[in-house]
C-alpha cells in the first residue's frame, strides 16, 4: 500500500461539484481510500487563452495502485467527468484535472513540474506541510512559491469519510 498526493483543478461549470466528484471517484477505485483533502482554492487560470477561474484543492489517498495505474485512473475520470484531451486547448478551460504530485514508494521522484505554482503548493501544504518531495519539504517550497491569484474559499470541503 502506498501514500500518493494528488493536485486536482477545474474551470468549467460547478467547479465546486466538479472537485467533489473526482474525490469521490478517486476513492472507488480498487484498493484506495482518501485519507485528507484541503480546502478549496480559486485560483488564476494559466494558458494561451481567456478563462474562467479554476478551483484547486489536493488530496492524500493510499492505494494499492503502482504508479501507471494510478496515472491511468486518473486520466479515466477525467474522461468520464467529460474532459477530451484530444479535443481541447493545451492550458485551456478543463472540467477536471488530477495529477499525481508524489508518491511515498516513489521517494526519489523528481518534482511535479507544477510543485512551485500557487494552485498545486498552497493546498499541497496544507495537508502535508512536511512531506518531503524531491528531497524538499512541501512547506519549504510553499516559502518560495508565487501565492499570487490563490484565494482560499470559505466552501467547506466534505469530511473524508464522505469521499
Amino acid at each position: 500500500m502506498a501514500e500518493a498526493w494528488l493536485s486536482l483543478g477545474g474551470n468549467i461549470g460547478d467547479r465546486k461539484a466538479a472537485m467533489d466528484a473526482a474525490v469521490r471517484r478517486l476513492g472507488q477505485l480498487p484498493g484506495t481510500a482518501v485519507t485528507a483533502r484541503s480546502s478549496y482554492y480559486r485560483t488564476a487560470p494559466v494558458g494561451p487563452v481567456a478563462q474562467d477561474w479554476f478551483v484547486n484543492i489536493c488530496v492524500a489517498i493510499r492505494t494499492t495502485l503502482g504508479e501507471a495505474d494510478l496515472r491511468v485512473a486518473c486520466r479515466d475520470i477525467e474522461a468520464a467527468m467529460g474532459r477530451d484531451r484530444a479535443r481541447e486547448i493545451s492550458w485551456g478551460p478543463r472540467i477536471a484535472d488530477l495529477d499525481v504530485i508524489a508518491r511515498s514508494d516513489i521517494p526519489d521522484v523528481p518534482a511535479h513540474r507544477e510543485l512551485t505554482r500557487g494552485y498545486v503548493i498552497v493546498p499541497l501544504a496544507e495537508i502535508a506541510p512536511n512531506l518531503r518531495v524531491a528531497g524538499r519539504a512541501v512547506s519549504a517550497i510553499l516559502a518560495e512559491a508565487d501565492r499570487a491569484g490563490v484565494e482560499k474559499l470559505g466552501w467547506p470541503a466534505p469530511p473524508v469519510s464522505a469521499s
